[in-house]
């Protein structure tokens, strides 16, 4: 019976020992901190624009409605709605039979004139000689002068209204002034027309207008001459053009400036279509720019995680820019600074990391 007491004793204190050395151990094992597997990558200055952009609308800058010159009678109309045509292409034919007889007539009077004048002038000859031998009054020989003068003012009139006649009758043939699409036509094959009726109405694609709204606080740093890059949904051209001008007056409505771009021969690039346009503002050229998942935030603000020695050491910066994926750091890196990216949202200050292999040399 005495031998009990001890013998409990001894398996109590050998538990004791046994929980005391498990204790070491989980502490051991709590201590051990694992290193958060990252990417990097180093920090270098970029050329970066800062840019605006705005999406507006295409006008044609020429769009000839061709329309009826003279009073005639539609003889053909060689093209549709839709159909391409070329400078200089005949569009359509107008009788112009009255011009014709016009013409013959007013030549006619020509030639009347000119008989008279040829006589007429042959009396004044007559005339000087026989003055001179003193058979005739000076006053008869004025007026006979005076009338060869009236005579040639009738002959150059004359000629002036053949001319006329003839210029008429030029616009019996209706020509294309630019290339184009035929928008619309109105008017076929026996209409008869009268002058100013429209005939068709052609929409050219050479020179182009893009109107862009901006907000009217870029006021101040919009001006002609920048840069503007400009796209379509109707193709996949950019083209690059610079502003041309600022509409003075700002939208009543909308309370936007008017900036105004031109588009010159523009593959599939369509009047009425919108267009995206982005205009370059100014040009930073030595940016510190980083990875958008480089920059985390965190109670002290916006930082980013700078590896030295594989620790992350957290680095509060002032951020600017956003651009392609990109984030302009104005303040707290420096050039050549390895910087963590993939993994950066997992880590705290002076957080063991491990570098993977492969992203370890990658640069921005």
């Amino acid at each position: 019976m005495p031998q009990y007491p001890f013998i409990i004793s001894v398996i109590f204190l050998s538990a004791l020992l046994n929980a005391c050395g498990a204790d070491n151990t989980s502490s051991d094992q709590k201590s051990e901190v694992r290193a958060t597997l990252v990417t990097v990558s180093s920090v270098k200055n970029h050329v970066i624009e800062v840019t605006q952009t705005s999406v507006g609308s295409l006008e044609g800058l020429v769009n000839p409605i061709l329309a009826a010159e003279m009073a005639a009678r539609v003889i053909k109309v060689y093209v549709n709605t839709g159909d391409a045509v070329k400078k200089g292409q005949l569009i359509a034919t107008l009788d112009a039979t009255d011009s014709m007889m016009q013409r013959n007539e007013a030549q006619a009077e020509v030639a009347r004139i000119q008989a008279l004048l040829e006589n007429q002038t042959k009396i004044v000859s007559r005339n000087q000689t026989l003055i001179d031998k003193k058979f005739i009054s000076q006053n008869a020989v004025d007026n006979e002068v005076a009338q060869n003068n009236v005579l040639k003012q009738q002959l150059v009139a004359a000629k002036a209204r053949v001319a006329t006649i003839n210029h008429d009758s030029s616009k019996s043939k209706i020509i294309a002034p630019v290339a184009g699409i035929i928008e619309s036509k109105p008017v076929d094959t026996g209409d008869y027309l009268r002058v100013g009726d429209t005939i068709v109405q052609i929409v050219s694609k050479q020179i182009l207008r893009a109107h862009l709204p901006f907000p009217e606080q870029l006021g101040a740093q919009l001006k002609p001459g920048l840069i503007v890059r400009l796209k379509t949904p109707t193709s996949d051209q950019m083209v690059e053009t610079v502003i041309r001008e600022l509409k003075p007056l700002i939208a009543e409505v909308t309370r936007t400036i008017d900036v105004i771009a031109d588009v010159k021969n523009a593959q599939g690039w369509q009047p009425g279509a919108t267009v995206t346009g982005t205009v370059v503002l100014s040009e930073h050229s030595a940016a510190t720019m980083i990875p958008e998942q480089s920059l985390v935030l965190r109670p002290a603000g916006e930082v980013v995680y700078v590896v030295r020695n594989n620790i992350a050491h957290q680095i509060i910066v002032e951020s600017g820019l956003r651009q392609n994926g990109l984030i302009e750091i104005l303040s707290g890196l420096t050039i050549d600074d390895t910087i963590v990216v993939d993994g950066a949202g997992f880590l705290t200050d002076q957080a063991p990391v491990e570098i993977a292999k492969k992203r370890k040399t990658a640069e921005i």
